[in-house]
């Protein structure tokens, strides 16, 4: 038999997990859909960001990465939160009012609060939930997701050799469902 104080803190895990679970079944605190570049128009896909155990459980669901060879092993792609609250630019950078990695304490890369795990895709679609203490759902509201074309390297600074931007969304917050919200604009 447990000793009552195992039990009472099984019962206080399992109701986080039930709080979780009920949290993720109703509407976000923010999201962001993502539209490829000019290069890159077919990549689209939405980005939901939840408020959850001190911190977000970000979901990303997402179509339309390049995938050349249409493999099946899939590939890896750069995934960030960004400063910049516009997914605009010029003709050198199609992304460049992004800005840098999402970094408000100025730590060195990996630890910028807005280093994300890279997105894998197979077949062009990419489908992710984690977890991330760095970051709440209100403070990225006008910041940008971001995708890149190749993986973070989690090492060169500034910002992990990623590449090119291929995508971004801006974050807003989540009033009611968002196509009601575009047809309000």
């Amino acid at each position: 038999m447990r000793p009552c104080s195992e039990m009472h803190g099984l019962q206080q895990a399992l109701r986080k997990v039930y709080d979780m679970i009920e949290k993720l079944n109703g509407a976000p605190e923010a999201y962001a859909d993502i539209r490829g570049t000019e290069e890159y128009p077919e990549i689209h896909g939405r980005i939901t960001f939840y408020d959850v155990f001190g911190g977000t459980i970000l979901m990303a669901e997402i179509y339309g990465l390049p995938d050349e060879d249409n493999e099946a092993a899939g590939h890896f792609f750069g995934f960030h939160i960004h400063e910049g609250g516009a997914c605009t630019g010029d003709a050198s950078d199609l992304l460049k009012n992004t800005g840098g990695h999402y970094n408000p304490e100025g730590k060195e890369h990996p630890e910028h609060a807005g280093d994300l795990p890279p997105l894998l895709s197979t077949r062009g679609a990419a489908w992710m939930a984690v977890y991330t203490g760095r970051i709440h759902p209100e403070e990225v509201i006008g910041k940008t997701a971001v995708i890149h074309l190749h993986p973070d390297d989690f090492h060169s600074q500034p910002a992990g050799d990623s590449g090119v931007k291929i995508a971004c969304g801006a974050i807003r917050e989540w009033k009611m469902r968002p196509e009601m919200e575009e047809e309000e604009d």
